[in-house]
């Protein structure tokens, strides 16, 4: 089994899979109910995999999805483990703390008021 040199060791075994914390899932899912309560998306999915965990953001069940939110622990002390990536496959952000990483999604709430 081939391990990144970064992987975190929980007692001392390396973990199979990355997945969020229950921190990260609360920043994550707090964003994405204002985001439904605005009629933006409608569905999500996770996914852990062995390098990467990832958040799919989708506007209906059988799209694309619109955004993805991973973590890549391997990142970590380089560019940053969160990223944002669009549906073209575009980083629209990336960086070290989750919460600042999610602001290039939270802009989409702001709308002019007539």
């Amino acid at each position: 089994m081939t391990v990144p040199p970064n992987a975190p060791l929980v007692h001392g075994v390396t973990p199979d899979q990355v997945a969020f914390q229950r921190q990260e899932l609360g920043v994550i899912l707090g964003l994405y109910g204002r985001m439904v309560a605005a009629g933006e998306w409608r569905d999500y999915g996770i996914s852990c995999l062995r390098e990467v965990a990832v958040f799919s953001i989708f506007r209906r069940t059988a799209e694309h999805p619109l955004y993805r939110i991973e973590k890549r622990p391997g990142l970590r002390n380089r560019q940053g483990m969160y990223a944002v990536i669009g549906m073209d496959g575009r980083v629209l952000k990336r960086g070290h703390d989750l919460k600042s990483v999610l602001r290039v999604l939270e802009r989409k709430l702001i709308r002019a008021v007539e």
